[in-house]
């Protein structure tokens, strides 16, 4: 099983640095046309290429297996499918960042079966930085392992969140922004909830928050995961639903400061 998986993660890292390249060719070439997902959201066409050769090469190599795809098929309800393996990718993870021509963007590429993920690729191609895991076999930076950092004490610890496109829950979010803040060394708010999430998994980062897609957050989660910190919710999972897919009220943190920062992040009675 474990030979199966890491050839996998492997198909997967080479699939995200090839999707990389595209994506800082599409930079270079100025081929930043874009357009918007329900009047906000923005979406380039590198968004599109890189999201249809991602779908190819993996239709290619396991044509049985099913894709959750932020661009061209973003079905939630795939993730509730149990029975056949799903692929969760998201193309460009930071777009906003990929348009104004920020550094932090990542291809994310995650493989699922029965709802657990098992195999975790987030590559920063403007970083030449690789970060993979492979369930139950430790998280890797361009192949040499990392875990998250030592914290202990929240008021020592720098904290990334993000906030969404839609402005309806501004008040709770800022509200939220505002306890953590008191009680934290700093936040960080970089743009991409997956290089949010690795950089906790490498120690750049003490802990994250946030309300995302599970295209956001589920490669990253495993290789947080697979570097030793502390990953879950500070709602309530609904019933059937994969917890390594639910993108609502995550906390992904190193394991000493867990206990602290939750309580902060719930709306008080």
């Amino acid at each position: 099983m474990h030979d199966d998986l890491t050839a996998i993660t492997e198909f997967a890292e080479k699939t995200a640095i090839q999707a990389g390249e595209l994506i800082i060719q599409e930079r270079r070439q100025g081929s930043m046309e874009h357009n918007y997902k329900d009047a906000t959201e923005l979406v380039t066409q590198a968004d599109i290429k890189a999201d249809e050769f991602i779908a190819q090469r993996i239709r290619n190599a396991y044509p049985g297996h099913r894709i959750l795809s932020e661009e061209a098929m973003p079905d939630l309800t795939q993730a509730e499918n149990l029975d056949t393996p799903l692929w969760i990718v998201d193309p460009i993870d930071g777009t906003v960042n990929y348009a104004y021509g920020h550094g932090q963007v990542a291809v994310s590429i995650a493989y699922a079966e029965k709802g657990r993920v098992r195999t975790g690729v987030v590559h920063c191609p403007f970083q030449q930085e690789t970060f993979m895991a492979t369930h139950g076999q430790g998280a890797l930076l361009n192949r040499m392992p990392i875990e998250v950092s030592g914290a202990t004490n929240l008021r020592q610890s720098l904290i990334a969140t993000g906030f969404p496109y839609g402005k309806d829950e501004i008040p709770t979010l800022i509200r939220r922004l505002e306890r953590v803040l008191t009680e934290c060394r700093d936040i960080r708010r970089i743009g991409s909830a997956a290089v949010d999430i690795c950089w906790v998994a490498c120690g750049r980062l003490d802990g994250y928050y946030e309300s995302v897609s599970p295209w956001d957050f589920a490669a990253a989660r495993l290789i947080a995961l697979e570097a030793g910190a502390t990953c879950g919710h500070f709602s309530e999972v609904p019933e059937g639903y994969p917890e390594d897919l639910w993108g609502r009220d995550i906390i992904i943190t190193a394991p000493g400061i867990h206990a602290s920062l939750k309580p902060l992040l719930p709306e008080p009675d």
